[in-house]
């Protein structure tokens, strides 16, 4: 079985080596760099590529969000999933319309560590319990603001009926797999799909799509 190779940045010394060791005791996992900040992290990246890199958001020299934007720039392959204190909604959804692949905080049982490093593995994202409330409190907020009828929805994203309806299945967290079966499609024309809503809702990933949805009120 090939192993997920794992990157580590963050600038608190006990934090890192606690989940370092955490880390290495799960079997297809493997850790093969550890930073203490942004810039350290693109200097050793340079040399050996991971899969995933768990980020932290508050770091000296070069930050989180900065770094994160460097690698969906240089790196887009690389999954990013953050891993902080900070849970304010405005910084979950922004990252998440970055591109980021997940956010979780540090206080998360290392079991939905693992879960999370999975789920972007074989699905692109990984949305938790706390993401999505983030997510419908935005929804929720937006819709108590009563904006007009003419919304960025219908003026400037124009989606198919199939196409809001994937949408719609993506934002409740089912996979490519679970699509195709509820809404009878093969797994290919579902992909499709979601590449169209991707390109037409300018987002980077699965992740950033969804926010970009409940920031937009499109779901």
């Amino acid at each position: 079985m090939r192993k997920i190779k794992l990157a580590l940045c963050d600038d608190h010394n006990l934090f890192r080596v606690g989940m370092a060791s955490i880390l290495t005791q799960i079997p297809d996992f493997d850790l093969i760099l550890e930073a203490a900040n942004g810039q350290e992290l693109i200097d050793k990246i340079a040399r050996r590529m991971p899969d995933v890199v768990l980020l932290d958001l508050q770091m000296p020299v070069l930050d989180g969000t900065a770094t994160a934007d460097y690698l969906r720039e240089h790196h887009p392959l690389v999954k990013i999933v953050v891993l902080t204190m900070h849970d304010e909604d405005r910084m979950v959804l922004h990252l998440l319309e970055k591109g980021v692949s997940g956010y979780l905080l540090k206080d998360s049982d290392p079991e939905e560590v693992e879960k999370a490093v999975r789920k972007v593995i074989d699905e692109g994202v990984y949305l938790n319990e706390f993401v999505s409330r983030a997510m419908l409190r935005k929804m929720t907020n937006a819709a108590a603001a009563a904006k007009p009828a003419s919304t960025l929805y219908n003026s400037k994203i124009l989606l198919s009926e199939r196409e809001k309806e994937v949408l719609k299945l993506i934002c409740e967290g089912l996979s490519t797999a679970e699509i195709s079966e509820k809404i009878f499609l093969s797994p290919r024309t579902v992909e499709g799909h979601r590449l169209r809503i991707l390109e037409k809702t300018g987002t980077k990933n699965t992740a950033g799509m969804v926010a970009y949805a409940f920031k937009n009120n499109l779901v």
